[in-house]
């Protein structure tokens, strides 16, 4: 092209489509907004897992009453509450749930043979999650108490009472694209606190799998 002098116009070194295109290609790899974008995506990430200790949750556990000769067994179904009263149990490490179940012990009686003893259940439970709710591993300590439908006798133990406080630790991990996924083992206590004797309790070693949705 020609100008109004009739010499040959010089191609212009600046073509604003270019431009646009490289100042964007040197934002976006920026240092500083790589950093930003990897911390957004993994406050999201930590976000998004910490949910999961607050959504409702149904489980299958397992267990045993290890006796030398004589155990007791059990299973159990449940349901997992969420419940977050104070600003605390909402955000962060800590959180709470309501853990209501059914269960069946099957033990040995004294005079031979085995009983099936049916369970209602509920346990108040607050859960630690590690790495400031990042890590996939998880401890819990709970309290509460439990209804048998005839008092509990076995070729070792004695209880006076079909009601029974509980206590628990577990010790569990997560796993799945949003941690739905949990696997605990878990030690449990059953006695009555000396409100009758004999009070022998009980003690369960449990194993635990429980989806949140």
């Amino acid at each position: 092209m020609e100008n109004r002098h009739g010499l040959p116009e010089q191609a212009s070194s600046s073509n604003p489509v270019n431009t646009n295109k490289e100042n964007l290609m040197v934002a976006t790899t920026s240092p500083h907004l790589r950093r930003l974008a990897a911390a957004a995506l993994l406050l999201a990430a930590t976000a998004a897992h910490a949910d999961s200790d607050r959504s409702l949750g149904l489980y299958a556990e397992g267990g045993i009453a290890p006796h030398g000769q004589g155990d007791t067994y059990s299973l159990a179904l449940g349901v997992l509450v969420p419940w977050a009263p104070v600003e605390a149990l909402r955000n962060g490490p800590w959180s709470f749930h309501w853990d209501l179940y059914a269960s069946d012990w099957n033990a040995p009686l004294q005079t031979g043979g085995r009983r099936n003893y049916a369970q209602i259940g509920g346990i108040a439970t607050f859960r630690y999650r590690f790495g400031a709710s990042s890590s996939p591993w998880f401890a819990e300590a709970g309290l509460g108490g439990t209804m048998m439908h005839r008092v509990y006798h076995t070729s070792t133990h004695d209880f006076s009472t079909a009601f029974q406080f509980t206590e628990v630790l577990g010790l569990g991990y997560s796993f799945g694209a949003q941690r739905e996924h949990e696997l605990s083992l878990r030690l449990q206590h059953f006695s009555n606190a000396g409100i009758k004797e004999p009070n022998p309790g009980e003690n369960f070693v449990r194993l635990r799998y429980a989806y949140r949705f």
